[in-house]
Parts: C-alpha cells; sequence; structure tokens
C-alpha cells in the first residue's frame, strides 16, 4: 500500500524493469561515445539514476565500487546548491573531502530532471524528479604521474586537479570557464573532454529516458512506485539476512603495501548478524598513510555493500534500499575513512580489500555461499611520458581475471574482482593510443590454488616501451599475502613485477614509481586465484581435463591433486591415483 492506494504488482515490474533498461541505455551511450580506452574498452565508468532525495532507484550494470558511492555526490550537490538547482543544469565533481568523490581521475557528472506535475490548486508546476548519473575514471587529472594514480603522493594535493561541485552547464548553457580549467590543467586534454562530453550525453539520455516514464505514468503516480521500490528493496534485503544465522564473525585482510615503512596494511572486519540487520566495524584497522592507497568513505562503504549483495538473492533490486539493513562503522584517520589531506588516487586496492575482508568473515556465517580469495583487484599498470614527436601519452592498463574458487565450480579465468567489472584492454587499441608493445599476454599454469574447486590460473602481460622515457606506475598486490582458499582449499600463487632491460633485470615492489627507457619491458604476473575446498576430493576427471588443456602440469597435479596422469594420451592411471590420494591423507597432519 501507497497513500492508501494499493500498487499494481505489473505496473511495479514494468517500472523497475524501465528504470533498468534506462541505466543500461545511460552505460551503452558512454561505451559507443566515449575516447579513452580506460573508458570505452576497459568500461572503467558508472552509470545510476537517483530519486530527487538523491537515493539509487537503478543502477547499470557496471562497477560496484562505484555504485554505492552516488547518494553521496548527489547529497553533496544537493547541499551546496539548495534552491539553486535549475532545469538544464549540469554538474560535475571530483573531490573526496569537499564534495562526496571517491579519487580524483573518477569524475562525476549528474543532471537533475525536472518535470510537470499538478500542485493542488496551483496548478501544474515544474520539479525535481530526480537526477541523472555518470561517473568515469579519466585518463589524466594532472598530479605527479601521468594517469593520475601515483601510489607515492603523500597527500591530495599532489594528485591532480581537485573539481569541487560545480556547474558544468546553467540553465542550458555551457560554463565554459569550467571547460577551460580542466582542458589547461590535464595532460591529454582531448581524451578528457572527449570523455566527459560522453558523461554528458549519457545523463541527457537518462534524463530523456525517465521523462519518457513521467509521460506514462505522472510524475506523481511514479514517485509511489519509485518509493515502493525501495522499501520492497530494503523488505527483501532484511528478509534475506534474517534466514542468516546471528552471531559475530571476525577477519582480517591484508594490502602488502611494500611502498611505505608501515606496511602491510590491515583491513580488519567485525561483522555482526542480528535479526534482519548487519553490522560492519573495522575498528582496529591501519591508520591513514602517506601514500595514495586510502579509500575515501563512500568507496569504501560501496565495498560493503558490495559484498554482502554477493551472498544475496541477485533478483533484489540494485536501490539504495538495500543498504538500508546495513550498518558500517569506519573510524575517522583510518585507511579507509582518511581526513584531508590523505592522499587517495591508487585507492582502489583499498577498496577491493575492504571486500574481500567481508567476505571473508562472510565466508564463516555462510560458508556455502562465498568464493575463495581471487587476485586481489585488478593490476594497475601505467606507462606515461612524451612520445618522439613531444605529444604526452598515457597507457593506463587495467589487469584482472583470476577469480577464487566457489562452492559450485572452478574459478573463472579472466572475469575480474566482483568489485569492478572491468574488461582488460584489448591489444590493438593499446598499441594504437600509446608508444607500447604487448609481446605477451597469456594464462599461466599451475597457479590456481588447489581445491576440490580450482582457482583461476594467473596471467601474465609483457610490455615494452617503444619512444624515449616515461614514468613506469605499479599498483598491484597479494604477493606476501597470495590470495587465500576456503573450506581446506590452498592458496592461489603470489603477483611478481619485473622490469627487464637490456642492462639487467630486476624486481619491482608491488607498488612503485620508477623511470621507464625506450625498449624497456615491465613483465607482470597477476596473483592466482585461492582453491575452495579439500583438493583431494575433485573430480580426477575435472583434473585431467586442465592438464589437457595445459592448465596444469602431470607434476603438479600428481602433487597436489593426487591424480596421476598420462603425459601422451592423458588417461588416469586409477590404481596409482588411489593409492597417491591416501598416502598425501596420511601425511597431513592431525586436525584437533
Amino acid at each position: 500500500m501507497s497513500n492508501g492506494r494499493a500498487l499494481d504488482p505489473i505496473t511495479f515490474e514494468v517500472i523497475q524493469n524501465g528504470l533498468a533498461s534506462l541505466v543500461d541505455e545511460m552505460a551503452l551511450t558512454v561505451m559507443r561515445t566515449a575516447y579513452s580506452g580506460v573508458v570505452k574498452d576497459a568500461m572503467d565508468y558508472s552509470t545510476a539514476f537517483c530519486d530527487a532525495d538523491g537515493e539509487v532507484i537503478a543502477q547499470g550494470l557496471t562497477i560496484v565500487l562505484h555504485l554505492g558511492s552516488f547518494p553521496d555526490a548527489v547529497a553533496a550537490i544537493r547541499k551546496k546548491f539548495a534552491g539553486r538547482i535549475n532545469e538544464g543544469d549540469v554538474f560535475i565533481l571530483n573531490d573526496p573531502y569537499t564534495s562526496g568523490g571517491i579519487h580524483l581521475p573518477d569524475i562525476y557528472v549528474f543532471k537533475p530532471v525536472f518535470a510537470t506535475e499538478q500542485a493542488g490548486g496551483r496548478g501544474p508546476v515544474k520539479s525535481l524528479v530526480g537526477f541523472a548519473g555518470c561517473v568515469a575514471h579519466h585518463t589524466d587529472v594532472g598530479g605527479l604521474v601521468p594517469g593520475s594514480n601515483s601510489t607515492e603522493s603523500v597527500e591530495i594535493f599532489q594528485e591532480g586537479l581537485r573539481i569541487p561541485a560545480l556547474k558544468l552547464f546553467d540553465g542550458g548553457k555551457p560554463v565554459e570557464a569550467v571547460f577551460d580549467f580542466l582542458a589547461t590543467n590535464v595532460r591529454l586534454p582531448e581524451k578528457v573532454l572527449g570523455d566527459l562530453r560522453s558523461q554528458i550525453a549519457s545523463v541527457a539520455t537518462g534524463e530523456r529516458g525517465f521523462l519518457q516514464l513521467v509521460a506514462r505514468y505522472g510524475a506523481g503516480e511514479l514517485r509511489r512506485y519509485t518509493n515502493e521500490l525501495l522499501d520492497y528493496t530494503e523488505r527483501r534485503a532484511r528478509a534475506e539476512i534474517g534466514d542468516m544465522p546471528d552471531g559475530t564473525w571476525e577477519f582480517t585482510d591484508y594490502i602488502d603495501a611494500d611502498n611505505i615503512p608501515d606496511g602491510p596494511i590491515a583491513i580488519k572486519v567485525r561483522l555482526t548478524i542480528a535479526g534482519d540487520i548487519i553490522e560492519v566495524d573495522f575498528e582496529g584497522t591501519t591508520k591513514q598513510v602517506p601514500a595514495g592507497i586510502n579509500s575515501p568513505l563512500p568507496f569504501s562503504k560501496a565495498g560493503v555493500y558490495g559484498a554482502v549483495r554477493l551472498v544475496m538473492d541477485p533478483a533484489i533490486p540494485t536501490s539504495s534500499g538495500f543498504n538500508r539493513a546495513i550498518r558500517v562503522k569506519m573510524p575517522a584517520g583510518t585507511v579507509v575513512n582518511p581526513v584531508p589531506p590523505a592522499a587517495c588516487g591508487a585507492r582502489g586496492i583499498t577498496g577491493f580489500r575492504v571486500m574481500d575482508a567481508v567476505l571473508g568473515a562472510l565466508a564463516q556465517a555462510v560458508p556455502a555461499r562465498v568464493s575463495a580469495d581471487g587476485d586481489g583487484g585488478n593490476s594497475l599498470i601505467t606507462i606515461g611520458g612524451y612520445d618522439d614527436n613531444g605529444a604526452g601519452f598515457a597507457f593506463v592498463d587495467f589487469m584482472a581475471g583470476a577469480r577464487g574458487g566457489r562452492p559450485g565450480g572452478d574459478g573463472p579465468e579472466g572475469v575480474p574482482h566482483p568489485g569492478a567489472n572491468i574488461a582488460n584492454i584489448p591489444v590493438e587499441i593499446a598499441e594504437v593510443e600509446a608508444p607500447v608493445r604487448i609481446e605477451h599476454y597469456g594464462i599461466v599454469p599451475d597457479t590456481g590454488g588447489p581445491g576440490k574447486h580450482r582457482g583461476a590460473c594467473a596471467q601474465v602481460r609483457r610490455v615494452r616501451l617503444m619512444s624515449g622515457e616515461a614514468t613506469l606506475q605499479l599498483r598491484s598486490d597479494k604477493r606476501f599475502h597470495p590470495p587465500w582458499g576456503l573450506q581446506g582449499g590452498l592458496a592461489g600463487t603470489p603477483s611478481q613485477n619485473t622490469l627487464l632491460s637490456g642492462s639487467g633485470d630486476r624486481d619491482l615492489r608491488t607498488m612503485c614509481q620508477v623511470p621507464m627507457k625506450r625498449g624497456e619491458v615491465i613483465l607482470h604476473l597477476l596473483a592466482g586465484g585461492g582453491g575452495w575446498g579439500d583438493p583431494l576430493e575433485r573430480d580426477p576427471q575435472l583434473v585431467r581435463e586442465d592438464v589437457r588443456n595445459e592448465k596444469l602440469t602431470v607434476a603438479y597435479v600428481l602433487n597436489h591433486y593426487g591424480v596421476a596422469v598420462d603425459p601422451k594420451t592423458f588417461e588416469i592411471d586409477e590404481a596409482q591415483t588411489r593409492a597417491v590420494r591416501a598416502a598425501l591423507r596420511r601425511a597431513r597432519p592431525e586436525r584437533h
């Protein structure tokens, strides 16, 4: 019931699906019109539609760690521009400390949507009915390094252009000063402004789609249904939480952070389920650090919401109503809730680890719903500088795709961390857009963690610089704390960075910023996913197929799975397999 009148369930479903189509159309608009490989190929962007109060009522099929942060950004606009939000306006922001941003390369664009509705005896009036929003990771916003993702920055002032909530269009007219200021302060203005205009087209698409719904149902009636959508989402989430066991579980995950003296960084979670509420407390997490890996509060909260969402029915609508059942406590001054002037350009790794830590706690509460640990989130490889013609370039590569084994199957290769639904940039695109050559890109055998359900194998990528000197920036992880297994599964293999040079190869830290010369190669090995379940319970036929597909070697499966496979015929020696598995079980330490 709403306002004393029953809502029609069929209309409710039609509106819900109409909103979902609207935000996906917004996302497709970006993909088809963006300029940079980061946005159009890696698809590092997200779309959402918020109601007039800033509550998300629909999210595109994009990036989890973006989507949970939209309400904070809209709240900043509503607070700063109260009474001054007009039809035709478009807003822009990226600053984490004044405007609900999540790091400087992620620029938000919002378009307020106005519709005509009846206002009692006053007749028809135009009123604010929602906000169409799009956030995209821009190729560069200035700062210490090309790509603006420095792990070495010690304060946000070193990380590039901070944009408080501003009007990019005022009453339908572009604010040229803002466009000029942006173009002057970034290394690649053509790509940045091109991607920005793609976002503007996206939010215009969202406005058009929502007004079509208004035209069909009326603004007031549509509001009744979107309010019910938020309440319905909350009820569904609370019902699922209510079916989980009550209790408190703790888990600590780590970021290697070998670029700072205080590393590693601990992300501590205390998760409590009580009735239909989940409380997640991060007390004891490492204090904020003098490096660009602090995660602003909106981004960290999005990680919590995303982790809990993974263990629930995917049919629950994606709206802010879901967040009402989850209480998040993140102490100020920590890496998950930094205070100014903490740097946060490479905060993605911390957002990933927030999700992983929450999942580690949930694995104890609902073990049949949580997968083993994966690659820890995409590795970020940036090579930037000026080519032989003096033109600036920035190769920004998101390398991902080694998930952990799942309760119902192996970890898939090539599928990114659930917090970031992005793709590896195609080799051909990378080589056209920057003076680099991708010399090797593939799967590495014997790297997925052993388990009843195996972790995904690691990937390897070799990138050669083809122009003069550049700056290499790396953000990777999971070398000293490799992906953990679950329910008896074993850990995956660690990551590795190596700079290959004619003067000698050298290993690099997981996070670093170093000069790179023409002809040098960065070789990055992603971490392999952890295993789920006892490796000695794995179906020998699945082991055989892994050997045939060159994901595992004969010697490896004999040692870790106890399966004897003929290297020529790929037939299984069943007698030897039984004997080896029995011997491996006897060799295990007794469990008390």
